[in-house]
């Protein structure tokens, strides 16, 4: 009757891979598209209106904040993100943090622990917190509820 179609997000133009064996300790910066297998313990940015992507396989954790204009999640991370354009939040996201987005898109059995919050202002001005000083192998232990929209 209805013509419906699965909506999958387009895949992201990766000009930065972070292999599966790869750990990374401190802040990153990039432009353009960046994928994560591996892990980094440290803020990711990007400038604000550069159409910068970030994605996070599976396999890929992330303790510190993100501030990316496009988040694609099916890993873990651990702090806040701050999407000025887009979230795609996949089957096995985990965020242990606040979720300040655009627009969001988040399938059956991603978990979010912390706050969804919709931003139509410029997200220059939100203060990220800095996430618990737990390192990402003890991440794995961390229990992650899910999200029940807020009506009124």
């Amino acid at each position: 009757m209805f013509n419906r179609r699965k909506h999958s997000p387009k895949p992201v133009q990766i000009d930065t891979l972070i292999g599966a064996n790869t750990r990374i300790n401190g802040d990153l910066q990039f432009s353009g598209g960046l994928h994560v297998d591996g892990a980094i313990e440290g803020n990711i940015s990007a400038e604000e209106n550069s159409g910068s992507k970030l994605s996070i396989s599976d396999s890929g954790k992330v303790h510190g904040s993100i501030r990316v204009p496009s988040v694609v999640l099916n890993g873990l991370v651990q702090g806040d993100i701050v999407a000025q354009t887009r979230v795609d939040l996949g089957t096995t996201a985990q965020v242990n943090g606040d979720v300040y987005y655009g627009l969001i898109e988040m399938a059956m059995g991603a978990q979010i622990n912390g706050k969804l919050i919709h931003q139509t202002a410029a997200v220059s001005d939100i203060k990220t917190k800095e996430p618990a000083q737990e390192p990402l192998g003890d991440v794995a232990a961390v229990e992650i509820g899910t999200v029940e929209p807020k009506v009124g």
